[in-house]
């Protein structure tokens, strides 16, 4: 054993450790080391594949989370001796890596994509990620991440194209692709398609306005958005509504603000009655919504706005115009011809791409689609329904998909059951480009180009989201049969923030169960996003971010680590703060330190594998020690991390330090406090891998990531010296109590009388314990007796304890400091209360503030209980 430093310095050692560990090669599940013996789960598989970070990114928290959270997981089922495998990767990102080399080419020269050529602007994207990318993959690094760097993926390498280019022309050969007008999300910012869950709703105010689009039409509609109101086909009125009854069928061909509408008026159930005038004009193809009804009632559709957001030609004066522009003449005709009847500002969402905050237009455009509801021949069974049945029931005869927390599923159920065809063509250049080839009117789809001449392939690039689909099983070597397909797939869990339970695990699942006919994972744990001390989102505006590199930097990697994980739970955001960083940074330091008494104590020790107990305290402590052991793990199986770390923690620093180390200075056994210790380290070691990994040659020559995982030992669990030493430490906790009471210094030793009852032989064969813990120099234990002359006194668990004052305090002195301390007290209670008896104050105040007013009464009442008890003790 070597000595430590006073002080653990994670900066110091976090790098090496890291280094260490990829070098051994153990993060590759190929290289564990096998064992004669067979240990515990050996041979069985346990498989992530991270969610690969945007390499166009750096590490934020959310990143930090998920790395936290699967790292427990890997270092857990390694230890269990299972081949645990974390498969890293990252994500090309189309559109964000795409705008973002936009930006930096404007920045510098003041050039376009355009400027430059296809080919040339994606040179200049290749350079940008070739950098980013090793970002990326050193901060993963920095928060411990044990995945395994050799089977390392990218969603735009050629094993991920192949896998994307494979499954296009599948999906187009069993005719669930095809390309078709349909209404779609357009952004003009970014110039490309979205799909319905890349839209962001943006609350905002807005003017809502009640017109008749002409003189000669018999009632007036209600919009936010008179500018599309140039491509109306339709009115449509509630069947039900007996304003308009009279006119469903009848078709008015009418000149608006000097464009000339055919408008049909058509009943759909949908309408709200109450909403408006109750009459909705129907723009087909600028509205989801309207589109759905014009198939329905076989309406024309006329285009209005184009890809640059702006009014298309044929429509007289305000074709060129921007929306806004278009709106602005619009009312200004409409109100010339006293045809405005109201305008009213009202809250409403506007949709905004989740790239680049762009107005979303939703408009007809030619485009590639996956058809969701289709029945898929060798299934019976549409993309929609198998996905579905994945986390209902289970499909293929596997258990139903767990979501954790399970009210996640019905999210994903609603979610699931409106899918509509999904539009995977974007209008980029970099991504995974359509496989389609076209030469004259021959359309060739393939994996490969086709041969000859003259064929030009779709400028086209496909969804991101669509090689992401592919993901667990593309990144273990599909469409090749591997081994590692074999071994690993399905994995064994998903985790990721539930922000993107849409954009991600439900097209998982989608291309999963279509392409394997098996399911991506058996679990998904979906944490929650990271906010600051007061609850509010993380933002650069309100500069309240943290940057978890920082907090490594200034706090150690565990610290962080533990402060992402602990005090959390599945599905909910967490407030984090630096407090809370610094607060499991002490704690870091608190497990170094019990760690420089073991090894200081125990010089020249070995741990001693079959455990044994002699005394009261060392039944107690293994008995405890595999309680957590059973516990914890439970936990970790269950995904239950923070309740792991918490159990752990309070055993660690409330048992094992404060009470089992004082008492092994007095019992000494240096065998079992090795072996204890390093049990501890094996417990923390998915937690905390840097600090129990610097810890750990002092106990074992290998690697601490390899060990085995603490078994329990039943025949240690000892419920009745459990609850035998909750007696010892009572009573020792009772005389502190008393002690810190009577503000008698720690260093002076005191008298104490007990009267055991029938615990009196126990409180006899720990006497030399209590004497030492509680500095007690004259110890009477009996089994009955009268209370001693001036003592205080304390009952627990029918042991009754008294400390004679005589000699320790001026007594006349004390009952006045009580008295005056009780007259001080009382008094600010008599404030909390009036307070808190006033209606104004609860009516008005923060019901936060309330709260704490409510808090402080109850501590204040008991405070001015326990003076009272003290003077009465006195008297």
């Amino acid at each position: 054993m070597r000595e430590l430093e006073k002080v653990y310095n994670p900066k110091a050692v976090e790098d090496g450790i890291y280094d260490k560990w990829e070098k051994s090669g153990y993060f590759n599940p190929d290289n564990l080391p096998r064992q004669a013996k067979p240990r515990q789960g050996r041979g069985k598989s346990f498989s992530i594949v991270m969610p690969p970070p945007n390499v166009t990114g750096t590490l934020h928290l959310g990143h930090a989370v998920m790395l936290a959270v699967e790292d427990i997981l890997i270092r857990y089922h390694r230890m269990r001796g299972e081949r645990a495998l974390w498969l890293p990767g990252t994500d090309h990102a189309a559109i964000a890596t795409q705008t973002k080399v936009e930006k930096l080419l404007k920045e510098r020269g003041g050039k376009t994509r355009h400027d430059l050529g296809r080919d040339k602007f994606l040179d200049e994207v290749d350079k940008f990620i070739t950098s980013t990318k090793s970002t990326i993959k050193n901060q993963v690094r920095k928060m411990g991440s044990s995945c395994d760097w050799s089977r390392e993926a990218y969603t735009l390498d050629e094993p991920r194209s192949r896998a994307v280019r494979t499954v296009f022309k599948m999906m187009h050969d069993d005719g669930l692709i095809y390309r078709g007008e349909r209404i779609v999300n357009w952004c003009p910012g970014c110039g490309s398609t979205l799909a319905d869950d890349e839209v962001e709703y943006k609350t905002q105010k807005a003017k809502f306005y009640t017109f008749k689009y002409s003189p000669d039409f018999p009632f007036a509609i209600s919009t936010t958005r008179p500018e599309t109101k140039l491509g109306d086909t339709a009115v449509a009125v509630s069947p039900k509504d007996e304003r308009y009854k009279e006119y469903v069928g009848k078709i008015f061909k009418i000149n608006f603000v000097g464009v000339p509408l055919k408008i049909k008026i058509i009943a759909d159930r949908s309408i709200d009655m109450a909403f408006g005038t109750g009459a909705l004009g129907v723009t087909p193809a600028h509205s989801m919504a309207d589109w759905q009804m014009a198939e329905k009632n076989n309406l024309p559709i006329i285009k209005v706005i184009d890809e640059q957001g702006k009014i298309r030609p044929g429509f007289a004066e305000y074709s060129g115009k921007s929306t806004t522009e278009a709106r602005e003449k619009i009312i200004e005709k409409l109100k010339a011809a006293g045809l405005l009847e109201k305008e009213e500002e009202i809250e409403n969402n506007l949709s905004v791409c989740y790239r680049c905050g762009t107005p979303v237009e939703p408009l007809p455009s030619l485009q590639w689609f996956i058809d969701v509801n289709k029945k898929i021949l060798k299934y019976k069974k549409s993309l929609k329904e198998l996905s579905l049945e994945a986390v209902k029931k289970g499909v293929f005869g596997q258990k139903k998909i767990k979501i954790i927390p399970e009210r996640f599923e019905k999210v994903y159920f609603h979610w699931m059951e409106n899918l509509r065809d999904w539009c995977i063509s974007r209008q980029i250049w970099f991504g995974h480009r359509v496989p389609v080839w076209y030469r004259g009117a021959e359309i060739y789809v393939g994996v490969e180009p086709p041969q000859g001449e003259g064929w030009k392939q779709d400028p086209d690039t496909l969804d991101t989201w669509f090689s992401s689909g592919l993901w667990t099983f593309s990144t273990l070597g599909w469409p090749e049969k591997t081994k590692d397909l074999k071994n690993y797939h399905p994995t064994s869990v998903l985790e990721t923030g539930y922000d993107i339970l849409f954009f991600w695990i439900a097209r998982m699942i989608l291309m999963t169960t279509y392409v394997l006919g098996d399911i991506p994972f058996y679990n998904v744990y979906l944490h929650g996003l990271i906010r600051d001390e007061k609850g509010r989102k993380m933002s650069k505006s309100l500069g309240n971010i943290i940057d978890p590199l920082d907090m490594i930097e200034k706090y150690g990697t565990d610290a962080v680590r533990l402060s992402l994980v602990l005090g959390t739970s599945p599905g909910n955001d967490t407030k984090l703060s630096d407090e809370k960083i610094a607060g499991f940074r002490n704690f870091t330091n608190k497990l170094w330190n019990i760690g420089r008494y073991v090894i200081e104590k125990t010089k020249g020790e070995s741990g001693n594998k079959k455990l044994a107990a002699k005394t009261l305290a060392e039944k107690w402590i293994l008995s405890r020690l595999n309680s957590v052991v059973n516990e914890v793990t439970k936990n970790l199986d269950e995904f239950e991390f923070s309740q792991a770390g918490e159990k752990l923690r309070a055993f660690t620093w409330d048992e094992f330090a404060d009470w089992y180390i004082e008492i092994s200075k007095i019992q000494s056994n240096p065998s079992l406090l090795v072996t204890l210790y390093s049990l501890l380290l094996k417990l923390w070691h998915p937690f905390m891998p840097y600090v129990t990994e610097v810890l750990w040659p002092n106990f074992d020559e290998k690697l601490l990531m390899i060990s085995d995982w603490p078994k329990v030992e039943k025949k240690l669990v000892n419920k009745k010296a459990e609850k035998d030493f909750e007696v010892l430490k009572n009573v020792v906790t009772a005389i502190r109590g008393m002690r810190a009471d009577y503000k008698i210094e720690p260093a002076k030793r005191v008298s104490i009388e007990i009267f055991g009852g029938i615990k009196t032989k126990l409180l006899e064969e720990q006497a030399g314990i209590i004497k030492t813990l509680a500095r007690v120099e004259n110890l009477v234990i009996k089994k009955s007796g009268t209370k001693p002359e001036w003592s205080v006194g304390s009952v627990v668990e029918g042991v009754e304890i008294y400390l004679p004052l005589a000699g320790l305090i001026d007594v006349p002195k004390e009952k006045a400091r009580l008295e005056k301390e009780l007259s001080e007290a009382e008094k600010y209670l008599g404030v909390l209360e009036n307070k808190l008896f006033n209606k104004a104050f609860l009516a008005n105040a923060p019901k936060e503030l309330v709260a704490g007013e409510k808090e402080k009464l109850k501590l204040q009442k008991e405070k001015v209980q326990k003076i009272k008890d003290q003077l009465k003790s006195l008297s």
